[in-house]
């Protein structure tokens, strides 16, 4: 019994041991949250990685984690002990980890200044999670290990996608759900909701229109709300801390048929004065790519609330800045 408490303690101090901060050259901060035995990863692997990176004060400043899409790179051999290179060397395949990169040995080294949103960090702090390391077998050629880990990755791309395309319908449902909306569909896939149709006549392809719009993300935040990712309301955007300095807000003047797709059979769907609700399927918005920039993630759901202040007819004149989701071209 006593042996097995001797075990047990012993087990529970080498686990903590490993969640411990240390210290490494150059100022490197890290802790392994989980190491999972694999060899370590070596200049020349190739690497797919997950990971949050934050600065001092804690705020996000980006999330592959969010965003769903990990960091695909070769390893590549370091500029100096403890930069990003150096602290991959202490991890290996399935390993989670948090460190922090001092920025003042980063600006020494670099003989460059601190980046200006980092200016007064002492840290710039990642939390990983290294998903696979594609290492070179023993004797291979370059172009035979390049030739292979393309392929690979490839494949767990195509893999990825297929995935996050059939949870799709899954997401659009609980958004509905949750949301309590009760859409209505065209042939498309575009559900909707008219609240004012608005005048008699709609606009029409080679129309331009003069709308208020938001578009908001179909995924809950940590905050359990769904983000904006563009608006022309001022007041809005400013309530949800989403207001951009620089940015035009009010009505802005939109070119019917140079949006997406989902977008464009939004604003025919009602006439002057009219107000609608859409939720656009991936199909017809931004598909396998998404905007991650903006929040909106591949093979996801966007939702627009739309108003149209008015309508002029024939040529499109030209559009001032236009809502993220509605800009690229349709394909």
């Amino acid at each position: 019994m006593k042996k097995g408490i001797i075990i047990l303690a012993a087990a529970t101090l080498g686990l903590a041991a490993c969640k411990q901060e240390k210290k490494g050259a150059g100022g490197l901060l890290y802790t392994i949250h989980h190491s999972a035995g694999n060899e370590k990863i070596k200049e020349g692997d190739i690497v797919k990685m997950n990971f949050i990176q934050k600065n001092d004060k804690d705020s996000v400043l980006s999330s592959t984690f969010d965003s769903e899409t990990p960091a695909v790179f070769p390893a590549q051999k370091k500029m100096y002990a403890g930069d990003m290179n150096d602290v991959l060397t202490l991890f290996g395949e399935g390993d989670s980890a948090t460190f922090k990169v001092n920025l003042d040995t980063m600006a020494f080294h670099s003989k460059q200044p601190k980046p200006e949103q980092f200016k007064n960090d002492k840290y710039i702090t990642f939390t990983v999670k290294i998903e696979k390391v594609f290492k070179k077998k023993a004797g291979e050629a370059d172009s035979t290990f390049n030739k292979r880990a393309t392929e690979f990755f490839q494949a767990d791309y195509k893999a990825s996608s297929e995935k996050k395309k059939a949870a799709e319908p899954a997401k659009l449902k609980a958004y509905l759900e949750d949301t309590k909306l009760a859409t209505k569909t065209t042939a498309s896939g575009l559900h909707y909701i008219i609240e004012t149709p608005g005048s008699a006549e709609k606009p029409a392809l080679g129309d331009t229109v003069l709308i208020d719009y938001t578009g908001r993300v179909t995924k809950k935040g940590k905050d359990g709300k769904y983000k904006i990712f563009d608006t022309s309301d001022e007041k809005l955007a400013k309530a949800e801390n989403e207001f951009k300095a620089g940015k035009p807000y009010g009505p802005q003047k939109m070119p019917v048929g140079g949006t997406i797709p989902g977008f464009t059979e939004a604003l025919q769907l009602i006439g002057k004065g009219g107000k609608i609700k859409v939720i656009i399927p991936s199909n017809l918005g931004y598909g396998e790519q998404g905007a991650p920039q903006v929040g909106i993630m591949p093979f996801s759901p966007i939702a627009f609330d739309l108003e149209i202040k008015d309508i002029i007819k024939g040529k499109p004149a030209p559009a001032t800045p236009a809502p993220v989701a509605a800009a690229p071209v349709k394909k």
